[in-house]
């Protein structure tokens, strides 16, 4: 195996990242090359465990083992409960991960779930999430990247995501889904090499605002702004009823959707496929994906967590790593 390695997080310790990664290295062994940054004395005692030093050691490592590049994260595991110790580290791993890609060592970023209310308090924190810190650590503002919901069946980015319902008619103004439509449609040709992606685009309202009756956005600039950026050549459909939008045929005639809001996009997907639903950022210099689920704590240390997500969110990691020049 002679491929460059992705750099997998460890997340947060008390949820169920530790107890993924075990299964995903032995579904993944003898096709994928990928290393943990963490603290491999919090890893369940069934993880075959191989301690590298750096990642080029990572394909020798991996028929044989879990490579861990091993990082004291200071304190023991208590699976469901955050360790305040853990806070700093688990920052460190992520910014070791981005580190170790942009420095060509590692061919991607492949994030375990983080709990943010404890990196917030105990470790400094100051960003909403992963994707906010991803962009900072690039060196790009917020809105400059986009996050995507991927799995085989659907692709869908939500144009505003953790705010209100009633604050997103403010929010999703013409400026924010110009910027969104355009570091979608170059994430599409740069990362899933698609020439010309085709992009369907949700409406706001009911029906699309049925020509005004339900709502006149749709009317008043979305379709306007949608006629403008197809004037300049990107190939893209709407405004589209949302409720219309995800049947087997209507999904055959776009490669990624784009809708206004967290419910809009994200109700689809994981009505499609929950178990296998990836999270990736869209707009960075390199490739980040992450599985679409939390850090349940509730089944942590109880071997029962699904890997499925993880282990699509590595592999898509490799398809958009070697989808780049």
């Amino acid at each position: 195996m002679d491929q460059k390695p992705i750099a997998l997080t460890m997340g947060e310790p008390a949820g169920i990242g530790p107890d993924i990664t075990g299964p995903a290295w032995q579904a993944l062994r003898e096709e994928e090359c990928f290393f943990l940054i963490g603290d491999p004395a919090l890893l369940p005692a069934s993880a075959p465990v191989v301690p590298i030093e750096a990642p080029e050691q990572a394909p020798a490592a991996m028929p044989r083992g879990l490579p861990v590049l091993a990082r004291d994260f200071g304190a023991p595991r208590n699976p469901g409960r955050a360790n305040p110790a853990h806070a700093p580290h688990v920052i460190a791993a992520i910014r070791e991960a981005v580190a170790l890609t942009r420095a060509g060592r590692a061919a991607a970023v492949t994030t375990n779930p983080i709990h943010k209310k404890a990196l917030q308090a105990d470790g400094g924190f100051a960003f909403p999430g992963h994707t906010e810190f991803l962009a900072d650590l690039a060196g790009l503002a917020p809105n400059q990247v986009v996050m995507m919901l991927a799995c085989e069946a659907l692709k869908v980015v939500p144009a505003t995501i953790h705010i209100p319902l009633s604050e997103v008619p403010r929010a999703f103004t013409p400026a924010l889904l110009e910027s969104v439509i355009r570091i979608t449609h170059r994430a599409m040709q740069r990362d899933f090499a698609l020439p010309a992606p085709r992009i369907a685009i949700a409406g706001l309202n009911p029906h699309a605002g049925e020509e005004g009756a339900m709502g006149s956005e749709e009317r008043d600039w979305i379709a306007p702004l949608i006629a403008r950026l197809s004037a300049e050549g990107l190939s893209l459909a709407g405004p589209l009823p949302a409720d219309t939008m995800f049947h087997p045929a209507a999904r055959a005639r776009y490669d990624v959707a784009i809708c206004a809001y967290h419910d809009q996009a994200l109700i689809p997907i994981k009505t499609l496929d929950f178990a296998r639903g990836v999270n990736t950022t869209l707009g960075l210099p390199f490739v980040r994906t992450s599985p679409d689920h939390g850090t349940a704590f509730d089944i942590a240390g109880t071997g029962t967590a699904d890997p499925r997500s993880l282990i699509a969110a590595l592999r898509l990691a490799r398809v958009m790593a070697s989808a780049r020049p």
